[in-house]
């Protein structure tokens, strides 16, 4: 299911993402699960999985500059094409919101890459507004 999101960065990115193995990947999925802070969300449609969402609770203290935080952060949704246009990436966030208000969390984020343009459009869709620009400069 992760080459469904990844190969879009593959494709866009290769001097930043790599093509991982399945054993690679299952390692990476398991040592998450283990993370008392993790959140899976399995979606399926006529008992097939479809898409997933990974999203994972994270608090910081205030400092002098800064208030003390709480948000869940959406790391990771893909979808599978049989599984797009039947809602199931709003039911995927929808899960992910969930668990957030169910910790506590005041706030979701999520990071979008610029060519991810269904993505973007997407998010937008479901409220998400501009927080900041990350700029990179090759050297």
């Amino acid at each position: 299911m992760n080459h469904h999101v990844h190969g879009i960065h593959v494709e866009n990115r290769p001097d930043l993402y790599t093509t991982p193995s399945l054993e690679d990947l299952t390692e990476m999925f398991g040592n998450l699960l283990d993370q008392k802070t993790a959140r899976i969300f399995i979606a399926e449609l006529d008992d097939e999985c479809v898409g997933y969402a990974g999203a994972t609770l994270h608090q910081s203290a205030p400092t002098v500059l800064t208030h003390a935080d709480s948000l869940i952060g959406l790391d990771q949704l893909a979808v599978a094409p049989l599984g797009r246009r039947h809602g199931v990436a709003t039911a995927l966030l929808e899960a992910v919101r969930d668990a957030g208000r169910e910790a506590g969390c005041r706030r979701l984020l999520t990071e979008v890459w610029d060519f991810n343009e269904e993505a973007l459009s997407f998010y937008e869709a479901a409220g998400f507004l501009p927080m900041k620009h990350r700029l990179e400069q090759s050297l």
